[in-house]
């Protein structure tokens, strides 16, 4: 955690609790609810209305900002504050669950996964370093390791072998992230449903 990033309890009762994170572009409130800005943008929202319910960060996404302006457009703009014009703190989801999701359109191995453009089918290539590379240009707050998302169902080894190639991609997203004042790295808690446990759903 790089300096002036921080969380602080403020108060606990039981198993919940209050508290602060302070990040580079402001603080925020836990627990917290973030509006989804996937593309760049909440939908049907402006970001004055989006601060006016009281949001205090925006969730903008890897996998879809990559393909669409494109993060090395996004830098060029000033990044993704400016971009939306959202002064507050940003987190950028990896895009690992987005990959997962494309199905036949991807594939996965040790160094990442090779995927297809939903949009155009363009070929494309997304591992922890690039996936960490591309929060960073777009100036993330809380940049999210890179996972594999767990599907639903899996068999008990499934979810021993997407949780142990989770936490290697992890060692190398926290190895690739650039300790910057104020801005922190998220590690995901990976989790999955075996047949024993039916009726739950993945967790991350």
């Amino acid at each position: 955690m790089s300096a002036d990033f921080a969380f602080e309890i403020l108060g606990q009762a039981g198993a919940a609790r209050r508290g602060i994170l302070t990040t580079a572009h402001g603080a925020i409130d836990t627990p917290a609810f973030m509006p989804v800005g996937t593309a760049g943008t909440v939908k049907a929202m402006l970001p004055e209305s989006v601060a006016s319910t009281g949001a205090q960060i925006i969730l903008g996404n890897t996998y879809h900002l990559m393909l669409r302006p494109g993060a090395e457009r996004v830098a060029a703009l000033g990044g993704l504050h400016r971009f939306m014009n959202w002064p507050g703190p940003i987190l950028t989801d990896s895009g690992g669950y987005q990959v997962m999701s494309l199905g036949a359109l991807r594939k996965i191995d040790e160094a990442g996964v090779t995927f297809r453009s939903h949009l155009d089918g363009s070929a494309h290539v997304l591992t922890p370093e690039r996936s960490i590379a591309i929060q960073e240009l777009l100036d993330a707050d809380i940049t999210m390791a890179f996972d594999e998302c767990t599907p639903f169902p899996a068999s008990e080894e499934q979810a021993r072998n997407s949780m142990v190639l989770s936490m290697r991609w992890a060692a190398r997203s926290r190895q690739a992230f650039r300790e910057r004042t104020g801005y922190g790295i998220f590690g995901i808690v990976q989790g999955g449903s075996i047949p024993s446990c039916a009726g739950l759903r993945s967790s991350r």
